[in-house]
């Protein structure tokens, strides 16, 4: 939910954490074949099963202490200014940070691409990767085993069960594979020796989740030894500790916000991260427009929408056959690439700024356009 939109079209980042925050959309040439049978709800485990160990710290050694034991002077610091500013207890969360251990698989899988080595992005091999058969036939699954569940959000917050749904779906494979790895120590070894020095704002970034982790953690809301992906992300809809703490929702009003166990928290908070972060009720997720035969100077690669129905008409997009101009000609439109760098083509759509709103969970446009496509092919199957 928090990587630049370049780098999370090579699907990496992605692909790990999902193995790792309206009116149903149209999602034209669909390549997903019919779901599997299997419907079994038994672990897919995606990425190594145990950390292995990097060269630049030893695994498993504590992530925060010097050589005497006592914490390194930069954390000892950060955590006097959060128990400060948030008023939190300091001694619980020295105890915490303490007891942190730096991992290696962690900072290897986080760290750049090797210098010189090219990743080609591809939509095509994205897309496989998430509306696929097996994803398909778990989501009608989960559809139809929380179908209740997924109106009432629907209602609640304007966003499409299908949506949900295939959110959740891409995220963790509809909570079969939510992470394994301890997030205080995910995301102290990121805050505090993250892999890239000329990217200090990045170990900024996760300090901010730290600290965020550790309110939660003080205040009874997270359990100090949660689980969740190499980057810290929690829970069905992986939300990160900063997301938890603004858009997570207690789906059944027990006091308490559960997003690994609880699939109405979890429900319920897909559907109000998105609500705050633009979705609009009733839009799709894609204008039906037809673009001009080369439409690539209409992009402009932002994560805003910032054309208008009137622009791209002058540009030459028309209505696709049977198509007309209601609720989305009159809001801010955006195209949208969907790129083959290898053979040096794209596809091309038309967002709408619910399009946009998913961008918000991830900022790639690959993420955005395979969650729309995967919620079809779900809510195809479930209305059969």
């Amino acid at each position: 939910m928090f990587i630049c939109r370049r780098l999370l079209q090579l699907g990496t980042l992605s692909a790990l954490l999902a193995g790792c925050s309206t009116t149903a959309p149209t999602a034209p040439n669909s390549l997903a074949a019919q779901p599997a049978a299997t419907t079994a709800n038994t672990a897919i485990r995606i990425g190594p099963s145990t950390p292995t160990p990097g060269s630049e710290l030893p695994d498993d050694a504590p992530a925060t202490l010097t050589a005497t034991g006592a914490l390194r002077p930069e954390v000892r610091s950060f955590v006097e200014e959060l128990a400060a500013e948030r008023q939190l207890p300091l001694n619980p969360m020295v105890k915490a940070l303490e007891g942190s251990r730096y991992n290696a698989t962690v900072s290897r899988l986080i760290a750049p691409s090797p210098p010189g080595k090219k990743i080609w992005r591809s939509w095509l091999t994205y897309r496989s990767r998430f509306v696929e058969p097996k994803r398909i036939g778990w989501g009608v699954d989960f559809y139809n085993e929380n179908r209740d569940l997924l109106n009432q959000a629907a209602q609640r917050f304007g966003v499409p069960a299908p949506i949900i749904a295939s959110i959740i779906g891409v995220e963790t494979l509809y909570g079969r594979n939510m992470g394994n790895f301890r997030v205080l120590d995910a995301l102290a070894t990121l805050a505090f020796d993250y892999p890239d020095p000329n990217k200090p704002e990045r170990a900024t970034m996760f300090r901010g989740q730290l600290a965020d982790f550790l309110t939660l953690v003080m205040k009874d809301k997270l359990d100090l030894e949660t689980r969740g992906s190499y980057a810290g992300a929690i829970g069905m809809p992986q939300f990160m500790p900063t997301s938890i703490m603004h858009y997570a929702v207690d789906g059944d009003d027990n006091g308490h916000i559960d997003l690994t166990n609880n699939t109405r928290d979890a429900i319920m908070s897909v559907g109000s991260f998105l609500a705050q972060h633009g979705w609009q009720r009733g839009l799709p997720v894609f204008a039906p427009v037809a673009l001009p035969a080369d439409p690539s100077a209409l992009v402009d690669g932002g994560l805003e929408p910032k054309q208008s129905w009137g622009s791209l008409n002058t540009a030459g997009a028309r209505l696709q056959p049977g198509a007309s101009a209601t609720g989305w000609s009159n809001q801010p439109l955006g195209v949208v690439d969907l790129v083959e760098e290898a053979r040096g083509t794209a596809q091309y759509r038309v967002g709408t700024p619910n399009f946009f709103a998913l961008t918000k969970y991830n900022r790639s446009y690959f993420y955005a356009t395979s969650v729309a496509d995967l919620a079809t092919e779900i809510e195809a199957r479930v209305n059969r």
